[in-house]
């Protein structure tokens, strides 16, 4: 909207002898509306990065000035390639899958990550110190998911069954003594979480409902309270989430081919599209925080397209929060 003022009627010497200002007053307005239409127009081209097409892309996030994400099934961590190579490059290889990691606070090339049945500390090598197989005695047959730290360097991870079975995921909480608490329960395919700048609230996604949910938690001992509603979707699934500096929520809408933004109280306020049906883990980064990156996936689509698993970026107005750290005792 331009600021102009009221001018009923023929206007006379005096308001005249204003209309320099008024001009360069509205010059400085059109020139923000411009930009800004620039912006949203720039924010509607996501891109294809690379040349890879993933099976199940998940797990983005920039650490160290690198995109770092998972291919899970096939247990890689990847990484931005390096100069102006065009092919993602392999950190570490498991032998089982690997949902999602998060830095070792002050061990570069080290990480903690939801993989297999349960969480391990990962090493530059690929080999696994294994904290804790909580999903290993599950009554079906499941695996971790998502994961991500927390601001206070906890980190926390979601279980699954490989047939989706119906409230047989957990979240678990994993903390800087290596403890691993089990904390929810009855969930079906966990993805996130997201955490608020200030460590207060998280959010989880449970996909196969369709929701996400918005839980207080105590910063200092890791405690959370009672789960709302925060969106239920109408259309997709809610996958892989990031937090923005004004706290917006990004989300992946998996089956949607659809990124949303969601203001804190909930309203959806952006809507990207893609060329890609299952959009799985987005993440904000890049020099100046302004890059949104959204990884997909070609697993389970009988005619997948040319895009399909590719990585995809596009440029977006508020800075991400930086990545945070599992910080061990």
């Amino acid at each position: 909207m331009t600021d102009q003022p009221d001018q009923p009627g023929q206007p006379d010497r005096r308001e005249r002898a204003a209309e320099p200002g008024q001009a360069a007053r509205h010059e400085h307005v059109t020139r923000h509306e411009h930009a800004a239409q620039a912006e949203q127009a720039a924010e509607a081209e996501l891109r294809p990065l690379w040349s890879d097409r993933l099976e199940l892309g998940e797990g983005i996030r920039q650490v160290a000035g690198r995109i770092v994400l998972t291919d899970i099934l096939s247990g890689r961590l990847l990484g931005a390639p390096e100069g102006v190579g065009q092919t993602l490059e392999l950190l570490a290889r498991l032998p089982v899958p690997l949902g999602a990691v998060a830095p070792v606070a002050g061990r570069p090339g080290h990480w903690i990550g939801a993989a297999g049945t349960g969480v391990a500390l990962i090493g530059p090598d690929g080999g696994t110190d294994w904290l804790a197989r909580p999903a290993e005695g599950a009554p079906v047959r499941s695996r971790m998911n998502d994961g991500a730290a927390d601001p206070e360097g906890r980190f926390w991870a979601g279980s699954m069954a490989y047939d989706a079975t119906p409230d047989a995921g957990a979240l678990y909480r994993v903390d800087r003594d290596g403890a691993v608490h089990r904390v929810l329960d009855g969930i079906t395919v966990p993805n996130g979480p997201a955490f608020t700048a200030d460590g207060t609230a998280m959010y989880l996604a449970d996909s196969a409902r369709g929701l996400i949910r918005r839980y207080p938690l105590d910063p200092a001992s890791g405690e959370l309270g009672e789960g709302t509603v925060f969106t239920a979707l109408g259309g997709g699934s809610p996958d892989g989430m990031a937090i923005d500096e004004a706290g917006g929520l990004w989300c992946a809408v998996w089956g949607a081919a659809e990124v949303r933004r969601y203001l804190p109280d909930g309203t959806l306020d952006r809507v990207l599209t893609l060329p890609a049906a299952q959009p799985a883990g987005v993440c904000l980064g890049g020099p100046d925080g302004r890059s949104l990156f959204v990884t997909t996936a070609r697993i389970g689509l009988t005619s997948p397209g040319p895009l399909d698993g590719a990585v995809f970026t596009a440029r977006v107005g508020t800075p991400g929060l930086p990545v945070s750290c599992y910080r061990p005792l």
